[in-house]
């Protein structure tokens, strides 16, 4: 399906919406020869659209302690709606969709540390127990190559930099309570609730910046609006299971793949594939094999995205 000129220039404006540092709209506006209140008004229309939901921040995994990444194969039918439901309240659910295969969801989590997914995995299993199949499977995640568009190696972090309750406050407000405008220093400090000034606030973002623990700012949006109508889940399989890394490296630069984990299964790596269509995704595994030592993979085509909005960058 050929993309609307709508679609294309919405495309361009959220690349320029993508940002290592905090978001300027004059500097967008002068990129797209348009006035800033020119710029405004298009963001706030396609909110309106429901094109764009919310800013937010992707986060480096390697934090310390580092985040963990918990993947979810679910089996459940249509007729449990309420097991989505529940499922969406929780906080560290980051990707919901619904695929064709074995499992019928796969769920995508992410956690400040074991013990708070620990805590989740009893709110996971009291969900599951009200289920038909009661049945669903962890994958384990042991290392994140890349997230949503972002290469995890192109970020260094600092050494020294050390985080507190504080800061990862600050991370949780920037990455999931921000609107259709840009959070600033002042309502973060309101959501805080405690006797922290703005100038602590500003300082400890710019900690985080610099830390190489943000690694973007970037907004919200829904991929089929734009044209990305081809997501799906690749599980990969190398003939030498001692490159797992060396291939890991090589597949991280392909701009299809918007997320690739290290996983503790036969096929080791997992990974997250968006493209505009079915045509194009079987290009995508052609050239793969015909480039790649790989033996095998196994494909999960998502049939919805219950969790629409994203924020990847795009290509």
């Amino acid at each position: 399906m050929k993309e609307t000129n709508e679609q294309i220039i919405t495309s361009n404006l959220l690349k320029l919406l993508n940002s290592e540092s905090k978001i300027n709209f004059k500097n967008i506006a002068k990129k797209l020869n348009i006035t800033r209140q020119t710029l405004l008004n298009k963001i706030a229309k396609l909110k309106q659209n429901n094109v764009i939901n919310n800013y937010s921040i992707n986060i480096n995994p390697n934090i310390r302690p580092n985040l963990e990444y918990v993947i979810l194969e679910i089996k459940t039918n249509p007729k449990e709606p309420t097991l989505v439901k529940s499922l969406l309240e929780i906080p560290q659910l980051m990707m919901l969709d619904g695929i064709l295969g074995e499992f019928s969801l796969i769920v995508l989590f992410i956690f400040k540390d074991s013990q708070e997914f620990n805590a989740v995995l009893k709110t996971i299993d009291n969900i599951m127990s009200n289920s038909h199949f009661k049945k669903y499977q962890i994958i384990e995640t042991i290392k994140v190559f890349k997230t949503n568009g972002i290469k995890i190696e192109d970020f260094k972090l600092e050494k020294n930099l050390k985080l507190d309750e504080l800061d990862y406050t600050i991370l949780k407000i920037l990455k999931e309570e921000q609107g259709s405008k840009l959070i600033s220093t002042y309502e973060i400090k309101n959501k805080i609730k405690n006797d922290i000034s703005q100038s602590t606030i500003y300082n400890r973002i710019k900690k985080l910046e610099e830390g190489g623990i943000i690694l973007n700012y970037a907004m919200n949006f829904w991929p089929s609006k734009i044209g990305f109508n081809g997501k799906f889940v690749v599980r990969i399989k190398p003939k030498d299971p001692s490159k797992y890394d060396q291939l890991a490296i090589n597949l991280m630069k392909k701009e299809e793949i918007s997320d690739l984990y290290r996983i503790g299964e036969q096929y080791g790596l997992f990974a997250i594939v968006r493209v505009k269509n079915v045509e194009d995704y079987a290009i995508f595994i052609r050239n793969l094999y015909e480039t790649e030592e790989i033996e095998d993979t196994f494909t999960n085509f998502v049939l919805d995205e219950l969790k629409t909005y994203t924020n990847f960058v795009l290509y």
